[in-house]
């Protein structure tokens, strides 16, 4: 049924008598009464006349709709329509008492009306619900009921004891009624609805939630039942590519096929539906029961997990689903975690929220927590070097707990737990970052013992070794022999196990503690201490590591005039941190040849390098020789700078070591000119330069993509390499350009390149090449009347990109030889 607002707005007639003459009288029935006019339905024809309430005769007041009357038919004169005049009332009124039945419209205004039963359909204009039953004193709050006949509408009024079973009426809604014939307003002679009885509620628009979109369909959670509708895209009211799930919608619901579907669906701003309320206190509880990692088939529960939890002085059994945890970490029976309450506004249902896993949560389960160290991090996961397992354990971010970032070599607490998909894995799980120095992978006593060496540590496989490559257990283990409670044991030993300088010999007597893996129980001897050696111990030397190559180098001498030979076998520690400059302590040995090498090369913490006797001068000078690790055809090993005065005047000459140069990387080449102080070394008495500084110019002779090249004479080369990212400030070096650099040398490959380039000033800009005098001549020697010159054929008509012909621009005759 539907609901015309044009029907409250009607002003018309419907019909009007034809070929009726004056004086006539003819009977009828009063179908509608307003305050100074109304219309009769005449009873012998077909014909509705108007009247004004002049022409009763009679008591205005005790005319009533349904009264019979008698009347003339008369014409107007403005319009020349007949009307009825000289009404006389005839009969008691007697209103119609049967059952009116319709819909309650939204408002008197709104809808368009359908024919229901009969011939009467009402549409209710409901009490405001804001009175709460109060008016005006002496007056009754009241609605109003609207009905058609006979193509016009009519309405009635009521209160709320005219409504049978004290329910409160909405707009819009279907009801039916009797029309009162005791309540007649003193002024309109309208009749009020008596017994009115609600037919059908009006159908409300709906909200809800967009929770699956497909193809060309999707579904609607509901917000006023716990239950989903189904929508086809051609009821969605909008930009449908704008719609996705999560949007808050409203829909009207209508039944389809004996289903119900949703329809008329349009967007709503985000946040107007609400399902559920949360609880701002916060509650503590215990984890009963988890929710399966792996759903079964059978498993129809939204909420499958449960928390137990003591709320006031009940204990409450909360259900929860995986959406209600803050973070992905695994739950486990048993966990004391925090959460909050959440009410649903359909059905009433609580369920646990926000749920967060509290620290203190591993006091209560009974799981076995493992320790170790972050090896590797991926892109979203990572692999844990474990105390207690050999294999590294598998690891998701979603299982860190407190969101604390990781790292590589974090010490971290975990539980392992069996992989759903393969139950021969194992994976990390609630994994806790602990502070520095929790965890250790060996166990060392406290008691140290004493012990003899029974075999040395003898290295294998090291001759051709790369430092890089070099490890412990290409190396053979030595043997310490000791008693222990009256037992006689064995222990190995590593050279990188050795405190103080030098290795200990067979025989040499050691004080040493006892170490234990704690993954495979094996034990080592560590923190070995040489006490006593059976024969006298060699000299021990100290010397500063002056180059390095691929498996051998040299160490400069104390007095910083030679360099020993040492290979990288004979290095005791770790050869990544061994650098240029580094203070050593060595042993000299004479092998095969009768050469002279260190070796038991141990690095000790720096001293000195050349004596604090340095003279406060900067001198410049220019060096005549480089180090031999520069040019290595050369028998000295010290370099040797010449100072250079005012006028060319050629000065004194200082050598210089590895130790004299204040950038130790920095391969200074024959002819550079240098800064430099003027230091005495203590043991010789012999003065030598110091702190020397290059001093380098030169131009930038070409820039290429992410390198380029300086116009640098070293060695055998002309050019010197170097990167853009060497280049300081972030300038944008162009060919020309003067600038400062530094020279490193490449120990390993014997290749020079520039760092810490500065640009000192700017090259010229380039300029446009002119033409050669040749072209320039012969073009001026062309004339346009040259019968000999070049001519120009016009072969077809150009035309531009829009399929334009001819020029734009108009053409102009142009000097030959001259540019514009």
């Amino acid at each position: 049924m539907s609901f015309d607002p044009g029907m409250l707005h009607n002003n018309g007639h419907t019909a009007y008598a034809n070929g009726t003459g004056p004086g006539i009288r003819e009977t009828g029935l009063v179908e509608k009464l307003l305050t100074s006019y109304g219309f009769i339905q005449c009873s012998e024809r077909q014909a509705r006349l108007f009247f004004h309430c002049s022409q009763y005769n009679g008591n205005l007041q005790e005319l009533k709709i349904g009264d019979d009357v008698e009347f003339e038919v008369s014409s107007d004169r403005r319009t020349g329509k007949p009307i009825a005049v000289k009404l006389l009332k005839i009969k008691p009124e007697v209103l119609p008492e049967e059952r009116i039945s319709g819909q309650v419209g939204p408002d008197l205004h709104a809808y368009p009306f359908t024919v229901l039963h009969g011939y009467i359909h009402p549409v209710v204009s409901s009490i405001p619900v804001h009175l709460d039953g109060k008016s005006a004193p002496g007056q009754a709050p009241t609605g109003s009921v609207c009905y058609e006949r006979n193509g016009e509408v009519f309405y009635l009024t009521y209160t709320p004891d005219d409504v049978e079973g004290n329910i409160h009426l909405d707009t819009g809604d279907k009801v039916s009624f009797y029309m009162d014939t005791n309540k007649q307003h003193f002024s309109t002679g309208a009749v009020s609805a008596r017994n009115i009885q609600l037919v059908k509620k009006k159908q409300m628009r709906c909200q809800g939630v967009v929770c699956a979109t497909k193809e060309a369909f999707g579904f609607i959670e509901r917000a006023d039942v716990v239950k989903e509708i189904f929508f086809h895209y051609s009821e969605f009211k909008g930009d449908l590519e704008a719609l996705q799930a999560g949007d808050d919608v409203e829909f009207t619901i209508k039944d389809r096929n004996g289903k119900e579907v949703a329809t008329e669906v349009r967007l709503l701003p985000q946040g107007t539906v609400i399902f559920e309320d949360i609880s701002i206190e916060q509650f503590e509880g215990t984890v009963v029961k988890v929710i399966p990692k792996v759903p079964t088939k059978n498993q129809n529960d939204p909420l499958p997990g449960r928390i137990s939890s003591r709320i006031g002085f009940n204990d409450k059994e909360l259900p929860f689903g995986e959406k209600d945890t803050k973070s992905k970490v695994t739950l486990l029976e048993g966990d004391h975690i925090q959460f909050n309450i959440s009410t649903d506004r359909r059905d009433k249902l609580e369920r646990a929220t926000n749920i967060d896993i509290l620290p203190d949560t591993f006091d209560f389960t009974k799981e076995t927590r493992e320790m170790g160290v972050i090896a590797a991090i991926r892109d979203g996961f990572g692999f844990i070097k474990c105390v207690d397992r050999d294999a590294r354990m598998f690891f998701h971010f979603s299982e860190v707990l407190e969101e604390s970032q990781l790292h590589i070599s974090d010490e971290v607490e975990f539980t392992v737990v069996p992989d759903m998909l393969s139950a021969q894995r194992n994976h990390a799980v609630r994994i806790k970052k602990l502070p520095k120095g929790s965890v250790s992978f060996n166990t060392q006593s406290e008691q140290r013992f004493m012990g003899v060496v029974e075999k040395e540590v003898v290295a294998t496989n090291a001759k051709n070794a790369s430092p890089t490559k070099v490890k412990e257990k290409e190396a053979e283990e030595g043997v310490i022999a000791y008693e222990d409670c009256g037992v006689k044991l064995t222990v190995p030993y590593h050279n990188k196990d050795i405190e103080g300088g030098g290795y200990p010999q067979a025989g040499d007597k050691v004080e040493f503690s006892i170490n234990e893996v704690k993954r495979t129980g094996l034990q080592s001897a560590v923190s070995v201490r040489v006490l006593n050696r059976n024969a006298s111990n060699a000299k021990r030397l100290i010397g500063f590591v002056a180059t390095l190559k691929d498996n051998f180098g040299f160490i400069e001498t104390a007095n910083h005039d030679q360099e020993i030979f040492f290979h990288y076998s004979e290095m005791c520690g770790d050869l990544e941190n061994l650098e240029l400059g580094d203070t050593v302590e060595y042993t000299l040995s004479k092998g095969k040849g009768n050469k002279v090498s260190a070796e038991k090369v141990t690095k000790v913490a720096a001293v000195n390098g050349i004596s604090e006797d340095v003279e406060a001068t900067v001198m410049m000078g220019k060096v005549i020789r480089p180090l031999r690790s520069v040019d290595p055809s050369q028998t000295e090993y010290q370099g040797l700078i010449e100072i250079t005065e005012e006028g060319a005047t050629k000065g004194p000459n200082y050598p210089f070591g590895i130790m004299g140069m204040s950038n130790k990387a920095d391969g200074l080449q024959k002819g550079e000119l240098v800064k430099f102080h003027v230091c005495t070394v203590a043991q010789t008495g012999q003065k030598m330069a110091s702190n020397v500084v290059p001093q380098r110019r030169a131009m930038v002779e070409c820039v290429k993509d992410q390198f380029g090249f300086i116009t640098y004479e070293v060695g055998e080369s002309k050019k010197l390499f170097f990167h853009v990212k060497e280049v300081q400030d972030g300038l944008e070096l162009q060919t020309g350009d003067e600038v400062e650099f530094s020279v490193v040398l490449n120990q390993r490959t014997g290749k020079c390149s520039a760092c810490n380039v500065r640009r000192v000033s700017e090259g010229p800009k380039p300029v446009a090449t002119p033409r050669p005098d040749r072209l320039v001549n012969r073009l001026k020697s062309i004339t346009l009347d040259d019968a000999s010159a070049p001519r120009l054929v016009i072969v077809r008509q150009p035309r531009g990109p829009d399929n334009s012909k001819g020029f734009n621009v108009e053409r102009k005759t142009r000097q030959p030889g001259v540019i514009d």
